[in-house]
């Protein structure tokens, strides 16, 4: 979003606004090109137009705050990502087809494209008629872009449907392998090393709050190394 006008960063801003909203964060009216953004004890962070996010280390000085600030950041750098190509992106045109759809991928049988709407930007994904004058079996993802863009993957034959994983299973190896590392006293050093990677690895592809979420219930009964 770095060189982008005030018109397309206000855009931006309204975008990331309506998605932080939808993960539970409190957002005040944008100030000067800055979207506030507020939990439950008070101000979290600022996004700037430009798609960055500030923030005092005394407002993030709990690990609550910065799982929060972590969502904020992954919620504003995923908004930035389709935002940018929605600005150039062309109008989707097929036979039949009413509303504003704009083209954000295109490979194969498959379209990926966005809805802007008053509620947000929404996402679905076609298949292209034989002609590829029309579309077809569209599958909508409301506000949901991750979703929309793994399922464009698959109805594109860019990567196998058996070749990703949900969510849920990430979180689910993601502990499979806490708890190796946690009860498993023969681990060496070294593949403990190994597993304590690949974790961080499996962790970066979850939201910041999918882990304390799961872990909330049985913190009582987990050994922490």
């Amino acid at each position: 979003m770095n060189h982008q006008n005030e018109p397309a960063q206000l855009r931006f801003l309204e975008e990331a606004a309506n998605q932080l909203r939808q993960n539970g964060f409190t957002v005040e009216p944008i100030e000067d090109h800055h979207l506030p953004v507020s939990v439950e004890k008070g101000r979290l962070c600022r996004v700037s137009g430009k798609g960055s996010v500030l923030y005092r280390q005394e407002n993030v000085d709990s690990i609550r705050a910065q799982d929060a600030l972590q969502t904020v950041i992954d919620t504003v750098k995923m908004t930035s990502e389709y935002m940018a190509i929605l600005e150039t992106a062309p109008r989707l045109k097929a036979s039949g087809l009413d509303g504003d759809y704009r083209v954000l991928a295109d490979f194969g049988d498959a379209v990926l494209a966005a809805h802007p709407t008053e509620r947000g930007v929404q996402f679905v994904t076609w298949e292209w008629d034989f002609d590829r004058k029309g579309v077809h079996h569209g599958h909508y993802f409301q506000d949901d872009y991750d979703a929309a863009k793994r399922d464009f993957t698959v109805r594109g034959g860019l990567v196998p449907k058996d070749a990703l994983f949900e969510p849920e299973q990430l979180a689910e190896i993601y502990h499979a392998l806490s708890f190796v590392r946690e009860q498993d006293e023969t681990l060496s050093f070294g593949r403990n090393q190994e597993l304590a990677e690949l974790m961080e690895q499996v962790g970066g592809l979850l939201p910041a709050d999918a882990l304390r979420q799961r872990d909330a219930p049985e913190q009582s009964g987990m050994t922490m190394k």
